[in-house]
């Protein structure tokens, strides 16, 4: 009966559930199984287990319907539920910290370095979307204003894309944003012709502790950072890092989230900095929210690499947002001929982050679909997968 754990996948839009009871092995059988709109009540002739839900949900239990157990998975069951969710245990978006003109800081995410430091910006600025510039004859009726295309940031300023963002790679001397970035910068690119192979190389900007890759210097003057590697808060606020695992997780989430609300685009190309393709995504879901438990550890066969509380078991449920995706790993050539198919469908958006962190989001996909009831890891060919915010 210890062993016994639920899985909850509630649609906010639809007011609706899946409850899995899983771990039900069959010498416990039979057992009285009484929902309440808060709990889970289990027992047998011998023990008595009961499951609380977190205070936000509340199920209907005279919706029950679809009742089966499942061979692997437990019992499954569809319902009513009544949920609600608290906007402030998200991991705060980038933007929205800047646009506070606060004086900030920024901290390499990996090894908690601070990379720049009381940093004000007064003008935070969303970039438009890439190819821009070839609609530059359908805006104007004069002759095109922006003959190189590139957006500059000043001194100040602060451009933000969907998942990264553009500062001045020159200091301000007469305001407090004037401190150099604290990271190494392999190399300075050359004006010169030679130099134009070796220059993706050499601007590429690094943590000075961990030689994480952070970003990258353009040759327009600006200096380009990726979402997943900084963690910026108001300098005036206590530290407060969020784990690498979460962190990924909700920063990518975010970033799909609003490229599909912006834009109608569901089906995502991620990309290392070194061109390859890891992973083709694809959002199913974005209204989900997850109450899930795990047993004992003893029961649990689920690896997992990051930061992972084996303690979490004994602690009450808690509710946390998320989307569900599906996804087809990309290394070693795998699915290829997708891979090619995609790249050529306009309706396929390229995202671009650190090839380390996309093996870190391979990783992170993997467990959690490894971790998911047998029968909801797979939707046709795909794998399923959810990444909490």
């Amino acid at each position: 009966m210890d062993e016994v754990a639920v899985f909850l996948e509630i649609r906010q839009g639809t007011q609706s559930g899946l409850l899995i009871i899983r771990q039900l092995k069959p010498e416990s059988w039979p057992m009285d199984i009484t929902l309440m709109p808060s709990l889970v009540e289990l027992k047998n002739d011998e023990h008595c287990k009961t499951i609380n839900l977190p205070p936000e949900v509340r199920i209907v239990p005279s919706s029950c319907r679809g009742l089966q157990y499942v061979l692997g998975d437990g019992l499954h069951m569809r319902l009513l539920v009544q949920a609600g969710f608290n906007n402030t245990k998200l991991v705060p978006a980038l933007g929205d910290i800047l646009k506070t003109k606060k004086n900030c800081t920024f901290y390499c995410q990996s090894c908690r370095e601070s990379v720049i430091n009381n940093r004000t910006f007064l003008r935070v600025l969303s970039l438009p979307g890439e190819n821009w510039g070839d609609l530059v004859e359908e805006w104007c009726c004069h002759p095109n204003p922006f003959n190189d295309s590139v957006l500059r940031p000043q001194n100040g300023d602060c451009f933000l894309g969907h998942n990264y963002f553009l500062i001045s790679s020159g200091s301000d001397p007469t305001g407090p944003s004037s401190e150099i970035p604290h990271s190494e910068s392999l190399g300075t690119p050359s004006r010169s012709s030679g130099s134009v192979l070796n220059s993706k190389a050499n601007r590429r900007v690094i943590c000075r502790r961990c030689k994480t890759l952070l970003g990258e210097v353009h040759s327009s003057g600006a200096t380009k950072y990726y979402f997943t590697e900084l963690f910026v808060q108001p300098s005036e606020e206590g530290f407060d890092m969020v784990p690498r695992s979460p962190f990924i997780q909700s920063v990518v989430a975010q970033c799909l989230e609003e490229l599909s609300f912006a834009r109608s685009t569901f089906r995502f190309s991620i990309q290392g900095t070194d061109g390859t393709t890891y992973i083709l995504m694809w959002l199913l879901n974005s209204d989900t929210l997850l109450v899930e438990s795990s047993g004992t550890p003893a029961c649990s066969n689920i690896f997992t690499v990051f930061e992972h509380d084996m303690s979490s078991d004994l602690r009450p449920l808690k509710i946390q947002k998320a989307i569900k995706v599906l996804y087809h790993p990309c290394v070693k050539s795998r699915n290829k001929d997708l891979v090619d198919s995609w790249e050529s469908d306009m309706g396929v958006h390229s995202l671009t982050f650190p090839s380390k962190t996309c093996l870190e989001l391979l990783l992170i996909l993997a467990q959690s679909n490894a971790s998911l009831p047998p029968s909801l890891r797979w939707m046709n060919s795909f794998q399923v997968a959810f990444l909490k915010m």
